[in-house]
């Protein structure tokens, strides 16, 4: 009987290798500047082409290669920086695992011109699928110049697998990013398609944050600094009124290497406690600079994870940082978002305190000449008088309608009684049932939610002409992703085409924007698209409806006069859904009488 088992040929486990090292282009540009880095270069240029589908090229004036160390680049497992096991345990090199230039020559048409400072003449080397195609002496200039043309040639259902361009780019400018985070004190090129993205002179670590995210962070930026036996922490963080909906500028560097770490970032919320408003998230570059021997960074292929001897040692100084720069900078006082300082919440109290027992109704008293108040001191009176009776948590003040997500109810439909706003966030209205009591927010995001999913299967919305067109500055990333969405956008009502490298034109605005909110509902409609993007699994037209309607909602303390009022009663039930918004919030409750009888 023959036997089975046989070794794979090189071609088809270098293959395999590239699996896990290089997933999509971004990957491969990832390993190719942490060379750059290791090869001790002053100044990178990075060319990408057709979002590195087509070429990822990067060019360095680093230590280069003799003709012999340029061959065995190309072979699996060949390294420069491993001599023995113990050496894993004291890196302080980027690249080392030595698979990485193999893994993309197995799957790319790959080329490589390298020369040491000593040499007449460098070295080029072409090799496609594995297979050495050309070696020859070259003319070049110090340094190394690596370009991976045509990634997954040879593996089309991989190729078939890589996402729009825009999305490919906003990954390889992820890497970049990170890389150029990392060293400040490298000169850094990023072209897309011949045109410059990023042109970064070597500096201070802040001037290098301001050179990738804009000049609007001069603004917000706080020193960061921490410095014990073991551990030192430096960097920036974000001023708290600066916090955005999304996660995206979140940066942690232990030994100057990115890692993502869900473990310190909970020390860094924790830190900022109080001081953020609900599901906003700081703007943070840390480093962490420790003992090699205490960390592990060969725990996953991308070495984007790590693993320390003492995770909680770490968490308390990263915790104790953060919250000694708030502190500096003065951001330490607690700020309550979601207290309403004109009126506090109906809710029991325990009126045997003599101390307190008068102060949320004086409170009351004291803004009665709102006109959306009168006549509700004896509701308010009434919830005081019912904490007496100690109701438990099965008799509940109001009643949810219990019916399916689209039964739309008659009484309610129906309604001809009194209507009015309460602290301009609630919409009261008068039903033959009892009252009917809707969260103005969350009705007009249902409404505004499925007027764009109709716009995007098919119609096309209405656009209202600015006149005077509006610029707005992107990063390269956002920048990618708007242009990827175009169509989609049209479909909503923006009208706006590229000015310059990153920045864009904005010509129109949907029609249900109110005017001069539209360049804050266009980022925001970005920022709140990518905040869906990282926690749902939803299409981009269902994440573009949720997010523009959520961003360009009217909100709590919003005056609504009476025709408004009407208008968004009339919109909430001619829905498919009315009955919650589209992040799954009650849009409305109905008390009936009997429930309001039960108050006597």
């Amino acid at each position: 009987m023959s036997s089975i088992i046989q070794l794979l040929p090189e071609a088809i486990a270098n293959q395999i290798a590239a699996g896990e090292v290089v997933q999509r282009p971004s990957s491969a540009l990832k390993e190719l500047l942490e060379n750059a880095v290791d090869a001790g270069a002053t100044h990178i240029k990075v060319i990408i082409k057709e979002a590195g589908k087509s070429l990822i090229q990067v060019i360095d004036n680093g230590s280069g290669m003799n003709e012999t160390d340029a061959r065995m680049s190309l072979e699996r497992h060949a390294t420069s920086k491993i001599r023995k096991a113990e050496d894993l345990f004291a890196l302080t090199t980027m690249g080392f695992r030595g698979e990485a230039i193999a893994s993309m020559a197995a799957v790319s048409q790959f080329e490589i011109k390298t020369k040491m400072a000593e040499q007449e003449l460098g070295t080029s080397i072409e090799v496609a699928g594995s297979e050495i195609i050309a070696q020859q002496p070259v003319s070049c200039a110090k340094g190394t110049s690596i370009s991976v043309r045509n990634l997954f040639y040879n593996i089309p259902a991989r190729r078939n697998f890589l996402k729009s361009n825009g999305v490919e780019t906003r990954h390889l400018v992820d890497e970049f990013q990170r890389i150029a985070l990392a060293n400040p004190q490298i000169e850094f090129e990023f072209y897309q398609n011949d045109l410059e993205t990023y042109n970064l002179a070597n500096g201070k670590l802040s001037q290098r944050i301001v050179g990738l995210f804009g000049k609007n962070y001069k603004e917000q930026l706080a020193t960061c600094s921490e410095e014990t036996d073991s551990i030192n922490i430096k960097g920036y963080i974000g001023k708290p009124e600066f916090a955005k909906k999304s996660r995206g500028e979140q940066f942690f560097f232990v030994n100057n290497r990115f890692i993502k770490s869900p473990y310190l970032h909970h020390a860094i919320l924790h830190a900022y406690q109080g001081l953020l408003q609900q599901d906003t998230h700081p703007f943070y570059v840390l480093f962490i600079e420790m003992d090699p021997a205490r960390i592990d960074v060969n725990v996953h292929p991308t070495k984007t994870e790590i693993k320390f001897d003492d995770e909680r040692t770490v968490y308390g100084v990263v915790l104790a940082a953060i919250r000694q720069a708030l502190s500096t900078h003065n951001f330490g006082t607690a700020i309550d978002f979601d207290s309403n300082v004109n009126f506090a919440q109906l809710q029991p109290m325990d009126i045997g305190q003599s101390g307190a027992k008068n102060t949320d109704y004086t409170q009351f008293r004291n803004i009665e000449k709102d006109p959306n108040l009168k006549n509700w001191e004896s509701l308010y009176t009434s919830q005081i008088e019912q904490s007496k009776l100690n109701f438990t948590t099965d008799q509940p003040n109001t009643v949810t309608i219990e019916s399916a997500l689209n039964n739309k109810d008659e009484n309610i439909k129906s309604s001809e009684g009194l209507k009015f706003q309460l602290h301009n966030q609630y919409i009261f209205s008068q039903i033959k049932s009892g009252v009917l009591l809707i969260d103005q927010e969350a009705a007009h995001e249902r409404i505004l939610f499925e007027k764009y999913q109709s716009l995007l299967q098919g119609a096309q919305g209405q656009t209202q002409q600015l006149l005077f067109p509006i610029t707005v500055e992107l990063n390269p990333a956002d920048h990618a992703l708007v242009l990827d969405m175009q169509k989609e956008l049209a479909a909503l009502g923006f009208a706006f085409e590229p000015f310059g490298q990153t920045a864009l034109v904005i010509n129109g605005a949907p029609v249900a924007i109110a005017a001069g909110q539209e360049k804050t509902a266009f980022e925001g409609l970005i920022d709140q698209f990518k905040l869906n993007k990282s926690s749902l699994t939803i299409s981009t037209k269902e994440n573009l409806s949720r997010s523009l309607a959520k961003r360009s909602c009217i909100k709590a303390g919003q005056v609504l006069q009476q025709e408004e009022i009407n208008a968004m009663i009339d919109e909430l039930f001619g829905c498919e859904v009315p009955n919650f918004a589209p992040d799954g919030r009650s849009t409305y409750f109905v008390l009936d009488l009997n429930r309001i009888k039960d108050f006597f």
